[in-house]
């Protein structure tokens, strides 16, 4: 937490002066980022960092701070992500290369007009201490009394969440989510979309806003697939933790998990849970071994309790679809891309808003913050008005949007890639019927197949028709076409093929 009387110590006493704030200097600007940078990390700017800042300032791009001081573009720009992280989470809005400046002056001129309205009776000033904006009333340490309810214990364990970062706004998806948890009491929740499209970004979000609703709070990352007896025994050893000693004295043994969750108000959030799931298979299907977490999961739904799970990841637990019903309330959120002016505020940060091609450039890449940023990134480092130049259709496939790309594609089963590799090819949208007559997979199959391909996000439905997006399209068509160069003049069979 900021100590302002640092900050502002060497401010003019004449209140007069005070209550008219001029415009930042450029070193002011710096001096108090310094100081915001060394509260958090307890070491002042290295010269790099300052450059970085020094080039914001000045309205400079990444790649002309980078030949300012001779170092790679993406050495200034993983700097630069690492100081906006910094300042967003003291400043408690968040901080990006366009508005550093006005967010920098904003905080310097409030608590300016703070020291005014305090100088005259000679009391410390800036007792009214910072807060993030997601913090309830309740909560904020200025208020020293508070009237509303909040649980008489909160445990929380959030040490695999991830930092928040730069959030775009997703009013809609978050109010739903506060719905589902926090009104209505589902008992299970799934987040799920595409690699990229901001999943556990809004979760965190979503944690931060209503973190303080409950007894326990318990964030993990499934990424090592544990089996559910580690899972489990993780868990209980959390709760029992904060048990009083003399009752856990007089346990013979640990109570099993969902006896805590039914015990106390709990949110547990798990992300990744795409890694309990077998690759190669639909989407969904539990890995031999895991399938504890479906006894589990169907345990937490149908028991009396008042806790929840948020389950994140690329699929959902296929068993899921198999249980909801119009009196089994599972909400399943599919995370779909950034709108037009959200999205665009990440071309900002690349100093892209203003090409001629912005909005198609969106659309291509279907608002997916990961791929644009990617895809950004590459524009800028190029040519800035390399989009410009290339066909309407083009889609551009930095080696990083690839790689996450092919994360997804290793996971698809042989009815899928079939599938896949066969709507690629149709360069306009194809119906089931049309699918049916083409396709020798049993229409049962194609059935199933096609579902899961729409869980993944890999394919879109409109109406009756499917269809692949332009990114997914230019990534496995370019695989396809590969395959097919790799094999010269012979004549590759269907399974051959499908296996290359």
């Amino acid at each position: 937490m900021l100590k302002c009387t640092k900050l502002f110590s060497n401010v003019n006493n004449n209140t007069n002066q005070i209550l008219s704030p001029n415009p930042m200097s450029l070193e002011e600007a710096l001096k108090l980022a310094d100081q915001i940078v060394f509260e958090k990390t307890g070491q002042h700017l290295d010269d790099l960092q300052k450059a970085v800042l020094q080039g914001t300032l000045k309205r400079k791009i990444y790649r002309q701070i980078a030949e300012d001081f001779n170092y790679s573009e993406s050495c200034i720009r993983g700097v630069g992500a690492e100081l906006w992280k910094i300042l967003s989470k003291e400043l408690g809005e968040d901080i990006n290369k366009s508005n550093f400046r006005s967010a920098m002056e904003r905080f310097y001129n409030s608590n300016i007009l703070n020291f005014a309205e305090n100088v005259s009776g000679s009391v410390n000033i800036c007792q009214k201490q910072r807060h993030p904006p997601d913090t309830p009333k309740s909560h904020q340490p200025n208020q020293e009394k508070s009237h509303s309810k909040q649980p008489a214990t909160l445990h929380q364990d959030l040490d695999e969440m991830p930092e928040l970062g730069i959030f775009y706004n997703r009013t809609t998806e978050l109010e739903a989510l506060k719905t589902w948890i926090l009104q209505q009491n589902c008992h299970l929740i799934a987040l799920t979309g595409i690699i990229g499209i901001g999943k556990t970004t809004l979760a965190v979000k979503l944690v931060q806003q209503i973190k303080d609703n409950f007894d326990y709070i318990i964030w993990r990352s499934l990424e090592t697939s544990p089996t559910f007896a580690e899972f489990q025994a993780d868990l209980v050893q959390f709760f029992s933790q904060s048990q009083p000693e003399n009752l856990l004295e007089n346990t013979q043994k640990f109570l099993p998990l969902i006896k805590y969750l039914q015990k106390h108000h709990c949110l547990v959030v798990l992300d990744d849970i795409h890694h309990l799931f077998s690759s190669g298979e639909l989407a969904g299907k539990y890995k031999l071994g895991y399938e504890e977490y479906d006894c589990f999961f169907k345990q937490i739904e149908k028991l009396s309790h008042e806790s929840c799970f948020l389950l994140i990841g690329w699929e959902q637990p296929i068993k899921l679809l198999q249980v909801k019903s119009k009196k089994t309330l599972i909400p399943i959120l599919q995370l779909t891309g950034l709108d037009i002016n959200n999205a665009r505020e990440i071309l900002k940060d690349y100093d892209l808003a203003e090409i001629e091609n912005w909005e198609r450039l969106i659309h291509l890449y279907q608002g997916n913050p990961l791929w644009l940023k990617s895809v950004a990134s590459q524009i800028q480092e190029l040519e800035e008005n390399l989009i410009e130049l290339l066909p309407d259709d083009a889609v551009l496939l930095p080696e990083d949007l690839k790689d996450s790309l092919q994360q997804q594609s290793d996971r698809l089963s042989q009815p899928e890639k079939e599938t896949l590799s066969l709507l690629v090819t149709k360069n306009q949208p194809i119906s089931l019927a049309q699918l049916l007559e083409t396709t020798q997979i049993p229409p049962s199959d194609l059935f199933n197949t096609l579902q899961s391909l729409c869980q993944r996000s890999l394919i879109q439905k409109q109406k009756s028709l499917y269809s692949v997006p332009p990114v997914i399209r230019q990534y496995y068509g370019n695989k396809l076409r590969l395959n097919i160069e790799g094999f010269g003049d012979k004549t590759l069979t269907k399974s051959e093929f499908i296996d290359s």
